[in-house]
């Protein structure tokens, strides 16, 4: 619930930043500027929530950073200038950030407690949030203004936590005893060894390049159906929606297919897949070529992200779900301007070629993780 609720909140505040674009007042600069609030205030809280999870429990945490979530929602809605915006999407982002921890770590310990790799299917929570969220928002945009509909969405996210909260602090997350070919880790405060600390690190890396496809295809992939392969607009938006629907099915499918391969080949697998899908979405001559393309990337990387996350925090607890998160959501960020950098140099097609370069790189870095994660 926590993850569908973190998905449906983000995006119903994602498709109202048009009107409160045109509330505020901003320009496409001073916007720009303003929604690094968001990423600001998430990378910031991220760094930190490992600590907090240690201290207060993972599962207080994310009962805490709901609450915050919901209300901060509502917050952009009632600004007026960019910088006020800015302002209070440190607040969102913030709640944003530290949720996603959270929640993560808290998904971990359940993981290691059931014996089954069930973290795709948290993901598969979120996504379908995302697509209700975006939904919703998208019926209701021309009858609601932005105030009405945040406010709306705060009640939700309050309702939601208010119900499944309490189970949550009922239930102390579950003690898991230490596997024996695990690294020294640390679930508690302990220093992590250095050789821990990098495979912490080379999950991280693997959340990135996947994350970075996301965002790259998020922000660009409907401009390239419409200007480079002369879509019509509907089909242009249905891009990310195929991505999407895609993602959310290789997701559910998650956990049979971690059992049947494991972690080391579904991440080569998921990579290698997503790759060859990318370069036929920005390479295709036609648009359905090219959506048959965004269909394949979205399957390929469905589940390397939940499975960098998972690992990461198998090894290191609250702390290597925060590091591998940080470094996750970093290449979010990074996709969509570096994106834009390329295009100007070289073209749009191009620049989104960089996305199957780093999913292969993450299907790489996978093959190489294999003895040093003990997977």
């Amino acid at each position: 619930m926590f993850f569908a609720l973190d998905g449906f909140l983000f995006a119903g505040w994602v498709v109202r930043i048009p009107a409160i674009k045109h509330q505020t007042g901003a320009s496409a600069a001073t916007l720009g500027l303003a929604l690094l609030g968001v990423s600001a205030g998430a990378v910031i809280t991220m760094t930190l929530t490992g600590r907090l999870c240690r201290r207060f429990g993972s599962h207080a945490v994310t009962v805490a950073c709901g609450v915050l979530l919901s209300l901060s929602i509502a917050l952009p809605a009632q600004t007026h200038s960019a910088l006020a915006l800015g302002l209070v999407l440190l607040v969102f982002g913030a709640a944003y950030g530290g949720m996603n921890v959270a929640m993560n770590s808290a998904a971990v310990d359940l993981v290691a407690a059931l014996r089954r790799p069930v973290m795709p299917s948290f993901h598969a929570a979120f996504s379908l949030g995302g697509m209700l969220g975006a939904g919703l928002g998208g019926l209701v945009a021309a009858g609601l203004s932005p105030a009405t509909h945040l406010f709306f969405l705060t009640g939700i996210g309050l309702v939601v936590t208010a119900l499944a909260g309490p189970v949550l602090l009922r239930h102390p997350a579950p003690v898991v005893p230490e596997r024996a070919d695990a690294p020294p880790a640390d679930r508690s405060g302990k220093r992590l060894s250095g050789r821990a600390r990098k495979v912490v690190l080379l999950f991280g890396l693997i959340a990135l390049c996947t994350a970075y496809g996301e965002g790259a295809l998020a922000d660009w992939g409907a401009l390239h159906l419409e200007q480079d392969l002369h879509a019509r607009p509907g089909v242009a938006a249905a891009g990310y929606s195929l991505f999407a629907l895609a993602m959310t099915a290789g997701r559910l499918s998650g956990t049979a297919l971690l059992e049947r391969l494991g972690q080391t080949r579904t991440l080569v697998a998921g990579g290698a897949t997503a790759g060859a899908g990318m370069l036929l979405g920005s390479l295709a001559p036609t648009a359905w070529l090219a959506l048959l393309g965004f269909a394949v990337t979205g399957i390929g990387l469905a589940n390397i992200f939940p499975v960098a996350v998972g690992r990461a925090g198998e090894l290191a607890g609250p702390g290597g779900v925060a590091a591998a998160s940080t470094l996750g959501y970093g290449g979010m960020l990074l996709g969509p301007p570096a994106i834009g950098f390329l295009a100007d140099w070289f073209s749009l097609p191009v620049a989104l070629t960089t996305v199957a370069v780093l999913a292969g790189a993450a299907a790489a870095l996978g093959y190489g993780a294999r003895k040093a994660a003990h997977t």
